[in-house]
């Protein structure tokens, strides 16, 4: 039986200055088990005194601390010890995910290492590759150098539905960069950030360089209003990351958005609908319950094929076991949250009422009767105008749309407020590489969703600003200074 509780070691405290210290208040956030509806652990809730004591170390431990002065190179010993810690509770963050968030246990295991431990195992080899300095000739003939320091204090907002894997490409560059941060997790599933504190104490890292608060959007507000903070890196949505960009922008505080999405997978008249069909239906109704930004919610087919297209997903929702993460039979988990079911439930209704079918799913499972569960749902002969197409639903909701010819299909795949991921399913490699070109989106898939994280993610539009991982994933933490010599 697996265990469905989660054990912190200060779930009552937050880490701040390299301490456990006690919050301002008696105040807390319950964590709920999304398979059970029962708490699973109970967590401080900072105030708005916390959040300045948060702040105020970060800063002391930028200004004044060892962080920011030491090479490179050896801020990337830290790195090491931190990935290696992350190997070791590799089980650990993964059951968590499952328990607050509904990815099941068995997908979420295998994945989370390559994004957590994965993330700083790749920073700390960029101490080395990375050129942090150097030596150039000025226009004049000077003797010259371009050099990288870190932005400063950097605040991280991390959302609720991968929080482990994102916070590790937000923090990984932020070390290696030598910023010192303050870390926001979500009261819905705040625990991967405590088990990252509990290391960063265990290894010994600088007072100050990462503190962890859990808080209400009205204190993350002031995370991110806050003079002492020079960098916000968030991860959310679109709506929240328009109120960031405008309180940062009336300070200039620099910011990384990595916001919503609604991307399409354009089938191209040569490809196998069968295959597509399968390809989709199972990453993503069995990743996280759809619960992904960067999810192929959108799958434009030839109109001809609209049909076939259809009756494949809908065989494939229909097979999907919905129930508990930690079964071994499961290929879906439930939703996080009641609001979260509620919202797709919305849409549902929405889709509906817009005129498109509802072939399967729509509704809430007979079994199991407790918990956030919904099942896989395929609309078909949508509109590419209409709200399910283009709102980000964040459930188990896919739209079939028919397009009239490849153009057709890229240009409703362009008509959207989003542009975070995409897909070209088509045997020609060429031609794939052509129409991805032609495609407004941060990263582009061949016959699949192929994101990257090392090489780098982010979006064009609202999707967000700024990219995440690889080398641009470190240059976000760092400014750029031209010295010239006499």
């Amino acid at each position: 039986m697996t265990k469905r509780t989660i054990s912190l070691k200060h779930p009552d405290r937050l880490f701040i200055g390299g301490q456990w210290v006690v919050p301002a208040t008696s105040e807390t956030f319950d964590v709920l088990d999304c398979s059970t509806e029962e708490v699973v652990a109970t967590v401080a809730k900072a105030s708005s005194e916390d959040m300045q004591r948060a702040i105020n170390a970060a800063r002391e431990a930028f200004d004044d601390g060892p962080w920011p002065r030491l090479s490179p190179q050896e801020r990337a010993v830290y790195l090491e010890k931190i990935a290696e810690r992350l190997e070791a509770l590799n089980d650990e963050f993964a059951r968590i995910w499952s328990i607050e968030t509904g990815i099941v246990y068995k997908v979420a295991q295998p994945r989370i290492g390559l994004f957590i431990s994965g993330a700083f195992r790749q920073y700390a080899a960029m101490a080395s590759s990375f050129p942090f300095s150097e030596a150039h000739q000025s226009v004049t003939g000077n003797p010259a150098y371009r050099v990288y320091e870190p932005v400063g204090v950097v605040g991280q907002i991390i959302p609720w539905n991968g929080p482990a894997g994102l916070m590790a490409y937000k923090t990984a560059p932020a070390l290696l960069a030598g910023c010192t941060m303050v870390i926001k997790s979500p009261p819905e599933a705040p625990c991967s950030a405590y088990l990252l504190a509990q290391i960063c104490e265990e290894i010994g890292l600088p007072s100050g360089v990462i503190n962890v608060v859990t808080a209400d959007r009205d204190v993350s507000e002031e995370l991110v209003r806050h003079p002492g903070v020079d960098k916000i890196t968030f991860t959310g949505s679109t709506g929240a990351g328009r109120r960031i960009a405008s309180i940062a922008g009336d300070r200039v505080a620099r910011v990384t958005l990595e916001l919503g999405g609604k991307s399409p997978a354009v089938v191209l008249d040569d490809y196998d609908i069968e295959t597509a069909a399968a390809t989709l239906g199972n990453s993503y109704f069995g990743y996280n319950t759809g619960q992904i930004c960067h999810s192929l919610t959108r799958v434009i087919v030839p109109r001809a094929k609209h049909d076939q297209m259809v009756e494949a997903l809908a065989n494939i929702a229909r097979k999907i076991v919905v129930g508990d993460p930690f079964a071994d039979d499961t290929t879906s988990g439930p939703l996080a949250s009641a609001r979260q079911r509620e919202t797709v439930e919305r849409y549902v209704a929405k889709g509906i009422a817009e005129g498109a079918t509802l072939v399967t799913g729509g509704k809430r499972p007979e079994n199991p009767k407790k918990g956030f569960f919904y099942e896989p749902t395929v609309f078909a002969n949508v509109d590419n105008r209409s709200a399910i197409a283009q709102e980000e639903i964040f459930g188990p909701v896919l739209c079939v749309i028919p397009a009239d010819s490849e153009a057709d299909a890229i240009r409703m795949a362009n008509d959207t407020p989003f542009g975070l991921n995409a897909a070209v399913f088509t045997n020609d490699r060429e031609k794939a590489l052509q129409v991805a070109r032609q495609l407004r989106s941060g990263t582009v898939g061949h016959n699949g969703p192929r994101t990257d994280f090392s090489i780098g993610f982010g979006g064009f539009k609202q999707s967000g600003i700024g990219r995440e991982g690889g080398v641009e994933g470190l240059l976000a933490f760092m400014e750029s200074k031209t010295i010239v010599l006499a």
